[in-house]
């Protein structure tokens, strides 16, 4: 099959022509699917993230096209593989790719102990660092939530997996997975497997009527600017005006995680190095916990440093956060929390633990998250933890 002559008879680029080493690594299945058997997979356009729907279509070995939310971690073995790398999306891989490599240089200019941390399990890994997955913070007011950063994630690919909920703190979550065949090739960092999505929102209507009032002030001013939300992370800039700083305390005292967000915006609030991707022996994410700790950098002890799934499978750490100077609309400047760094290990799932270590894929392993473990996670950026962190 010339693959060439195909698709440059659909005004497509020629896979061997693409730019990034992963746009090549295609499984081979995916040319035998047919126009049909993905046209429910890409389907998923729509803005409204809470409109996705499962179809129920099965391919022929019975798997079904998921294009919506599922609240099982599971439900990554029911994926079917993708048709090409990126002719049906409308942003290239290259460009996507930069992307996120801008939100990481951002994010990594503002939190100086993320950026040592990051260097320090790098060199002693040997240089190969992967990342599990990105988190961000948003309003649920205003279309500046969940929908206001997805939609760039969707645009190219990712698929809405799951959705979790955190009752005691207001805060609903989905997570997107990227296109199956670039969860698996080479390289590191923004340059390898790309990772998975967290999006968390504050449900604002659930707060007091003043602090509703207080984040809408600034919200509402830029609804329209939340199509840039993806734009506002690369950039790390507000979307809305330069807060009061007495909004950012009354907010505080009733939410952390609403006054973070005010000063914060759509800025990364965390990446998270996939420890079972380590080569040396901080693979195993105790053995990493210990040697963080022992260099002098704080983790997070919200229910204990390790966080653990009830399944077992799912273990996770994270540093405790940066502080910045945050320069407030009164001409007030004072310290503020900023982003921290997690670590991830998913262990193999029972039916596959029989295979050979150089055979293990990602969907081999436990995928998802738990809502014990972000519950806990979340606090990194808590008072409390900042003030553990200067004693």
């Amino acid at each position: 099959m010339d693959i060439g002559r195909i698709c440059k008879a659909r005004g497509r680029t020629p896979f061997a022509l693409l730019r990034h080493p992963c746009e090549q690594r295609l499984p081979r299945s995916f040319i035998k699917l047919s126009s049909s058997s993905s046209a429910s997979l890409f389907s998923c356009k729509s803005k409204n993230i809470a409109a996705l729907t499962f179809n129920s279509n099965s391919d022929s070995r019975g798997r079904r096209h998921l294009c919506g939310v599922s609240n099982s971690w599971r439900s990554r073995m029911d994926v079917a593989p993708l048709q090409t790398a990126q002719a049906d999306f409308p942003i290239s891989e290259t460009f996507f790719r930069n992307a996120l490599a801008s939100m990481e240089k951002t994010y990594l200019s503002k939190n100086l102990t993320v950026s040592s941390v990051l260097d320090f399990v790098r060199t002693y890994d040997g240089g190969q660092v992967c990342y599990d997955h990105f988190a961000f913070r948003t309003f649920n007011v205003d279309n500046c939530g969940i929908s206001a950063l997805a939609q760039f994630f969707l645009d190219f690919g990712y698929i809405t997996r799951g959705e979790l909920s955190f009752p005691g703190k207001h805060l609903r979550a989905l997570w997107f997975s990227p296109p199956q065949h670039l969860l698996d090739c080479n390289g590191e960092g923004v340059n390898g497997p790309l990772p998975r999505i967290f999006i968390s929102e504050l449900l604002v209507d659930k707060l007091s009527p003043e602090s509703q009032a207080i984040i809408k002030k600034y919200t509402s001013i830029s609804s329209g600017g939340s199509k840039y939300a993806a734009l506002a992370s690369v950039l790390g800039s507000l979307t809305w005006p330069t807060p009061l700083l007495s909004d950012y305390h009354r907010l505080a005292r009733e939410s952390e995680y609403a006054a973070w967000t005010l000063v914060n915006g759509y800025a990364l609030n965390h990446l998270t190095i996939s420890v079972h991707r380590l080569k040396s022996d901080v693979q195993k994410i105790g053995k990493l916990n210990e040697l963080i700790q022992s260099n002098k950098f704080k983790l997070n002890t919200e229910g204990g440093i390790l966080k653990v799934s009830p399944d077992g499978r799912l273990l996770q750490s994270s540093t405790v956060a940066d502080s910045m100077v945050f320069h407030f609309a009164e001409g007030i400047s004072e310290s503020v929390p900023a982003s921290y760094i997690e670590f991830a290990e998913r262990l193999v799932l029972p039916e596959y633990e029989n295979l050979s270590v150089d055979k293990i894929l990602e969907l081999h392993r436990r995928d998802g998250f738990e809502v014990g473990n972000a519950d806990k996670i979340f606090e990194s950026t808590s008072a409390e933890q900042l003030r553990r962190k200067v004693a």
